[in-house]
């Protein structure tokens, strides 16, 4: 059994865990995404670390997700308008960098930084 999603107009509509042959059989579009690939790289589905595995299409699908049929990947929605996705991760990025200095940060997308938040 695998993970499949349903692809509308590049958007993911729909997921399914189903037998491969299974999905010859349904209507529309449907692609194989692998719980164990996020950012980019294959996760061990035992240890949860970084194994070395083939990664499958960029990230995981979810619904909402897009599919670039040119690179072959799924990204999740755009979070901000100015941020952009990053290759090889297809993950979106902000302008500036979040602080990484242990506090908590939220982006602000009018100011284009990243404020504190107490926690």
């Amino acid at each position: 059994m695998s993970h499949f999603v349903k692809v509308e107009n590049g958007i993911v509509t729909e997921g399914i865990v189903a037998d491969a042959y299974f999905i010859t059989t349904l209507p529309g579009q449907w692609i194989q995404t692998s719980y164990n690939t996020r950012g980019g790289v294959h996760y061990s589905p035992i240890t949860g670390e970084p194994d070395g595995g083939m990664p499958l299409r960029g990230n995981y699908a979810g619904i909402g997700y897009t599919y670039d049929a040119t690179h072959d990947v799924f990204y999740p929605p755009q979070p901000f308008p100015s941020w952009t996705i990053s290759a090889p991760s297809w993950t979106w990025t902000a302008p500036v960098a979040m602080p990484m200095d242990g506090k908590h940060y939220t982006w602000n997308e009018s100011k284009q930084q990243w404020d504190e938040v107490t926690v």
